[in-house]
């Protein structure tokens, strides 16, 4: 999963150098946290949040068979 998310924000970014993403498994949920350059958060989120809710989206699918809730966040 986190291979996805970085080939999903990679080529988004103006440093994919700085792109990390780190799994957090909880009890219900796992938590995928991404660090970005600070320049680069905007084009992550897009206009409105669309292209973080498009990330989210494809993360969620690909998360759907586990029996855990998958949770994308986006660092500052």
């Amino acid at each position: 999963m986190i291979e996805l998310i970085e080939s999903i924000v990679k080529p988004l970014v103006d440093h994919p150098e700085d792109v990390s993403v780190v799994e957090n498994e909880r009890e219900h949920q796992i938590v995928y946290e991404l660090t970005l350059h600070q320049d680069d958060i905007g084009k992550v989120i897009g206009k409105h949040g669309r292209i973080a809710k498009a990330i989210r989206t494809v993360v969620y699918a690909a998360g759907s068979s586990s029996k855990k809730r998958v949770q994308l966040e986006i660092n500052d």
